[in-house]
């Protein structure tokens, strides 16, 4: 009868254990979907940001129509690889920050667009984004790291196995200009 009372009690904290286990996996996964999200958030507010931005370039570069599009190509190709994983993403968002880089340098050329209010607003909302950007990038990759460590460290790697739960993606930045420090010019 103890034999009985020892093996259940084993059973019964071996399934508490998977429980645990299993419900840990969840919560990692749905705070790297969480993540993910915040990140779909501050890439749309920047979509919805360039064409304003472009528009009031419009205005005074009339010449720099190859950035121009550039910019608003790269806008396009970003929104609409929404559903595209991590990686994939991650190179065209940094395809289209160095647009938006060109974009910024050809402004420096023109001191009538630099003091334009319209313009200095639109930039200072584009800096605060790209910023929340690159928050949300951190607190993804941040997550993802968290997750990808609970599916390979034992003892979860078992659970993780069992029920099919994969490796995340992390969001890279692989625009080799995006990588470089800024240049600063006071000329």
């Amino acid at each position: 009868m103890l034999a009985l009372w020892i093996v259940l009690g084993i059973v019964v904290i071996l399934i508490l254990f998977i429980i645990g286990a299993y419900n840990g996996l969840v919560g990692f996964r749905n705070q790297v979907k969480n993540a993910w999200a915040q990140i779909d958030v501050q890439l749309k507010r920047r979509y919805d940001l360039i064409p304003n931005l472009v528009e009031t370039v419009k205005g005074y570069v009339k010449h720099e129509r190859e950035t121009l599009e550039a910019v608003t190509n790269a806008r396009n190709l970003a929104q609409k690889a929404s559903s595209a994983g991590a990686a994939e993403r991650g190179k065209l968002e940094g395809a289209l920050g160095a647009a938006l880089g060109r974009l910024l340098a050809v402004a420096e050329a023109y001191p009538d667009l630099k003091a334009n209010q319209n313009f200095l607003a639109l930039q200072e909302e584009l800096t605060s984004t790209e910023n929340k950007i690159s928050f949300s990038r951190q607190y993804y990759n941040d997550s993802v790291l968290k997750f990808n460590n609970k599916i390979q460290m034992f003892p979860s790697n078992v659970i993780a196995g069992m029920f099919s739960f994969k490796i995340g993606e992390f969001f890279e930045v692989t625009v080799a200009a995006e990588k470089e420090p800024p240049k600063v010019s006071f000329t």
